[in-house]
């Protein structure tokens, strides 16, 4: 007897927890799911036999994903069991039996009690299963009897085949447009939901990297070793980038904007873009002369030009001219751009074009009018994405069957961009640090933690630690002397920033160094002086770091 799969749904882990030991003498396929979404990803992904589903979860309660269930037409006769950790009253029961439920159960559960509505459910899933084999086992034998002795049944089975694709494809559909309101609902989070995973996946990458960095310098030279330890770093870097690649989709990377003179940018990724647009098309440049320099981090504008020049190319087939342009523009610019001076680029196809229907989707994440396997949809929306986080942004005019011009407005850099020009103050007066330092640690990750103290052990300092903000504070209110304070930005109870706050407040003359996974801090004008690491960072950075801080305390006595 083949086990079917009971889907569990239930935001806390630990109840989903004692849902499975409670179940798991049944032997079957349970499946686990902590928010409704992720419910219904499983139920487009696995035939479910009994659903089990809590009634209090706090995106969406279980009468309303059950009434998404229940419009799915493959789920419209599926075991729906409501769990419930309060009193139910009989309106509320009703509710749920309107819903499309078939059973409740109270909490405090009790095992056999569960164990046996959901094995009945189970075997009923089964004897229908069975039986409906069993009809269509009888429906083959009828038609080709029917077949043997009626000749015009043909026609009525062509008509049932027909019926049944029809079906099949409103089925499709029906999916698609779920699947679609899926992915609409989770782009809703996507901006939380990617800041938490870059910080916790740039913790991971952070006590990686820095422990192998420091077991190479510890390690005797060995060729197998160090070719060992290069491909471990290199694969910790590459998840690095993964990580940025995500930020940017969210645009919430860590930018390092700079004053880029485009024409020289260009000149560099030229035959980069010639090579990824093929041999059936050129690529031609109409730079302003006198153009300024543009405020933008050069390398996400490289990989924005590319998108551009790779979507342009898709767009025109086989032949064409690609042109890219860019100016400072001086007559209107778009009213949601706030004041000041903008350069304007802008790349131009002579491709198909888009309506105005798909113009207007043209950035949002995932929407490709590509075929399968040919277009992920996010390309745009990051360029986009890279615009508005740089102060400036996208405009898309297309016209069907002529071609389509997409411009990138970006600010100019000025000369006397003031974090730009103390961070480069910091950078030309650095000094070798000269004597340990006392360096107080702060990051509720033990693994980053220990990492980090490592890394300043190494250096010669002597480090210090504190698993939370509030154990700093206490670190520095008992006496113990600090000279510089490193500290996780992404933390429970009190944030890194906010600790730089108290820390600028009662003992001014202490400098910090904020670390963070992701670039989303606040506007904090204790926050945007300090000098700042984006993890994962390296001994070197780390270093480096700390010499800037140094310089800094030189130039203030």
């Amino acid at each position: 007897m083949n086990p079917v799969n009971i889907l569990l749904v239930d935001d806390q882990p630990a109840k989903l927890l004692s849902y499975e030991v409670i179940l798991q003498e049944l032997g079957e396929n349970l499946i686990k799911a902590q928010s409704g979404r992720e419910a219904l990803e499983h139920l487009l992904r696995n035939e479910i036999a009994v659903i089990l589903v809590d009634v209090c979860m706090p995106e969406q309660d279980g009468f309303e994903l059950v009434n998404m269930i229940r419009e799915h037409p493959r789920y419209q006769n599926t075991a729906i069991i409501f769990v419930s950790a309060i009193m139910m009253a009989e309106p509320d029961r009703l509710r749920g039996y309107e819903a499309g439920a078939v059973d409740y159960v109270s909490v405090p559960i009790v095992p056999d009690v569960l164990r046996a509505k959901v094995r009945v459910f189970t075997e009923l899933y089964r004897k229908t299963r069975e039986l409906e084999l069993l009809n269509a086992e009888l429906e083959n034998r009828v038609r080709e009897r029917t077949a043997e002795l009626e000749s015009s049944s043909r026609a009525l089975r062509l008509l049932n085949e027909e019926l049944e694709q029809r079906i099949d494809q409103r089925t499709r559909e029906r999916e698609e447009a779920l699947a679609q309101l899926f992915e609409a609902q989770k782009l809703d989070t996507i901006g939380q939901l990617t800041g938490g995973v870059a910080h916790d996946f740039n913790n991971l990458l952070m006590a990686i990297m820095g422990s192998l960095n420091l077991l190479k310098k510890r390690l005797p030279p060995d060729d197998k070793s160090d070719r060992l330890m290069a491909n471990a770093l290199q694969a910790a870097e590459r998840g690095a980038a993964l990580t940025q690649r995500l930020l940017a989709f969210a645009r919430r990377q860590e930018l390092k904007p700079q004053a880029v003179d485009f024409r020289e940018l260009f000149e560099n990724v030229e035959d980069l873009l010639k090579k990824a647009i093929g041999p059936g098309l050129d690529i031609r440049s109409e730079i302003q002369p006198d153009l300024p320099r543009v405020l933008v981090d050069g390398n996400q504008l490289e990989l924005a030009l590319l998108n551009l020049s790779v979507n342009a190319r898709d767009a025109m087939g086989e032949g064409g001219t690609i042109l890219v342009s860019a100016q400072e523009n001086h007559s209107v610019r778009p009213v949601a751009l706030k004041p000041g001076r903008y350069v304007k680029l802008e790349v131009t196809d002579h491709g198909e074009g888009m309506d105005e229907a798909v113009a207007a989707r043209a950035t949002e994440p995932f929407f490709t009018t590509k075929g399968p396997g040919k277009g992920t949809g996010l390309g745009l929306s990051m360029v986009h994405g890279l615009a508005a986080q740089s102060g400036g942004m996208l405009e898309l005019s297309s016209i069907k069957g002529t071609g389509t011009t997409v411009s990138l407005w970006l600010p100019v850099a000025q000369v006397y961009d003031t974090a730009g020009v103390k961070k480069a103050e910091a950078i030309e007066t650095a000094v070798a640090v000269s004597h340990a330092l006392r360096i107080l640690v702060v990051d509720d990750d033990p693994l980053v933690r220990l990492g980090t103290m490592a890394m300043l052990e190494d250096l010669g300092h002597i480090p210090l630690e504190a698993s939370s903000a509030q154990v700093a504070l206490e670190i520095l209110s008992a006496g113990q002397i600090c000279d510089i304070v490193v500290t996780d930005h992404a933390m429970p109870g009190m944030t890194g920033a906010e600790l730089a706050r108290s820390i600028s407040t009662q003992y001014k003359s202490m400098p910090v160094i904020l670390a963070s996974g992701y670039a989303e801090l606040p506007d904090d004008p204790a926050v945007l002086n300090l000098l700042r690491m984006t993890k994962p960072f390296t001994q070197e950075q780390l270093q480096t770091a700390i010499q800037h801080v140094a310089a800094n305390r030189v130039t203030a006595a």
